[in-house]
């Protein structure tokens, strides 16, 4: 079976749960931006969670169906459409040869994801299927899609008329609160403005992908006063060079904040103050530009624990699923 392009919407691409174990020499762990979404989609068409599946941003493709399958499409409300009639997101249904599944404008989030029963059977790359965009590794040809492409779909058969109900969904709130540890640069920020950094509302910018999410409207940041040391250069934000983790939050030359997302880069010359915690990336990857959001500061401990509760979340999810 094949699925075939016929528009390829704004930005979508193949992603699995990604490719752990090559960040050291400079490949992201990458895969879908929301997990719990990616997850929950395979599942719902009754292929394994790791099944690769599209994910389509702000905008859906339109697509074309060569034999039976069983889809799914989780996440931002992004609504499906099967020959021009509208289907539920978080359930599954059946398409046959010859069916288009388009999509309408987005009703929220900012990502949606279309499983197909079988999963999307591109060649393994490291050991995943995702689209490293920025390295143009994996996927369909280690890019987006474009129309006339055709993606091979594995042997699977799931079932229709699975759904997932809504308060086993993650919430959604007007004002975003991203759960941050503040980090080891975070004594090269003046005690003032690392208060203000946590009071204030940002918004998301609209350079905001999977590399990193962009934020602005708050206060730039104060640096506490010392001599660069040899190869940082003269911005104040600028260290030699350190390691990046996954969430990571950079402030380039104190204005905007970046937290790094699937696809950044593994290091570099700017400080970070802090992470995003895990349990709150899933989050990120479904805020619109514009969005407002604060930064709220937590405990090692406090991660942890969060980072417990999602998971609970999620195997209840699972077991909804699982009957």
């Amino acid at each position: 079976m094949a699925v075939k392009v016929i528009s390829p919407g704004l930005s979508t691409s193949v992603q699995d749960l990604g490719r752990p174990g090559h960040y050291h020499v400079g490949i992201p762990e990458g895969g879908g931006m929301d997990r719990f979404a990616t997850r929950i989609a395979n599942l719902l068409v009754g292929n394994d969670p790791g099944a690769a599946v599209l994910e389509a941003t702000f905008m859906g493709p339109e697509l074309e169906f060569t034999q039976s399958a069983v889809v799914a499409v989780t996440g931002g409300e992004l609504p499906p459409k099967l020959n021009g009639e509208e289907r539920p997101t978080w359930e599954s249904f059946p398409v046959k040869a010859g069916d288009r599944l388009s999509f309408g404008f987005l009703k929220g989030g900012a990502r949606a994801y279309l499983a197909v029963s079988g999963g999307v059977d591109v060649p393994m790359v490291l050991g995943s299927r995702s689209t490293y965009i920025l390295g143009a590794l994996g996927g369909h040809q280690g890019r987006t899609l474009k129309a006339g492409d055709e993606l091979p779909v594995g042997e699977g058969s799931g079932k229709a008329g699975l759904s997932l109900p809504a308060n086993l969904r993650r919430a959604r709130n007007s004002l975003a609160e991203l759960r941050m540890l503040p980090g080891m640069y975070w004594h090269r920020i003046t005690e003032a403005a690392g208060n203000r950094f946590f009071e204030e509302t940002w918004k998301v910018a609209p350079e905001a992908d999977r590399i990193g999410y962009r934020f602005r409207g708050g206060t730039p940041l104060e640096f506490v006063e010392r001599e660069q040391p040899f190869g940082a250069g003269s911005d104040p934000s600028n260290i030699v060079d350190a390691c990046y983790p996954y969430g990571s939050v950079q402030v380039p030359s104190g204005t905007e904040p970046i937290v790094l997302h699937r696809d950044a880069v593994s290091g570099g010359g700017y400080m970070m103050l802090g992470v995003v915690i895990s349990a709150d990336m899933d989050l990120i990857a479904q805020l619109q530009p514009h969005t407002p959001a604060r930064f709220v500061p937590v405990t090692l401990e406090d991660a942890l624990a969060a980072r417990t509760e999602q998971r609970a979340a999620l195997a209840r999810a699972e077991g909804h699923l699982a009957g």
